[in-house]
């Protein structure tokens, strides 16, 4: 099992790049495309295949970020 943080610290969101969007390693892969083809039911052999920079825990990584996307976007509006 994996601590959450250091899963988390692999998805960076650097203005100017992708729009500011979150990105896996600073590379120009974005969480959203990821999450797009896992939700299309592209296989992560696949999606590893299509994109050789990527490492499993990055899969894991996109996946960790959007279940807590509901928390973190709360943590920024300042509501509970």
């Amino acid at each position: 099992m994996y601590n959450q943080a250091s899963i988390l610290a692999r998805i960076t969101q650097t203005p100017g790049k992708c729009g500011g969007r979150p990105c896996i390693r600073g590379m120009r892969i974005r969480v959203s495309d990821i999450l797009e083809m896992l939700g299309l039911g592209v296989s992560p052999d696949e999606i590893m295949a299509n994109f050789p920079d990527l490492e499993p825990e990055d899969l894991d990584a996109c996946l960790l970020f959007a279940a807590k996307l509901p928390d973190i976007t709360k943590s920024r509006s300042g509501t509970n």
